[in-house]
């Protein structure tokens, strides 16, 4: 029986990102500037920089995490 040749090597950690508030933040911004689209363009800007601020940190934290990953891990899928 022979392995599948995209799997890691046996022993290699597999990578999980944390657990994270950031999809939740995200909805919430986006369902506030939505809100504030008919009711108040406050709510808008409220909603609308939330979204800008969580989105910044999580793509910052994305990076953060891509960059710490062992260097053969290229995302081509071959693992070179």
């Amino acid at each position: 029986m022979s392995r599948d040749p995209n799997l890691p090597p046996i022993g290699e950690e597999i990578h999980l990102p944390p657990g994270s508030a950031q999809p939740l933040l995200l909805t919430i911004g986006i369902t506030i500037a939505l809100i504030g689209v008919t009711f108040s363009w406050i709510l808008c800007v409220i909603g609308g920089a939330l979204t800008l601020w969580t989105l910044v940190n999580w793509i910052s934290d994305a990076r953060k995490e891509m960059s710490e990953l062992p260097l053969h891990h290229d995302g081509d899928g071959h693992g070179h």
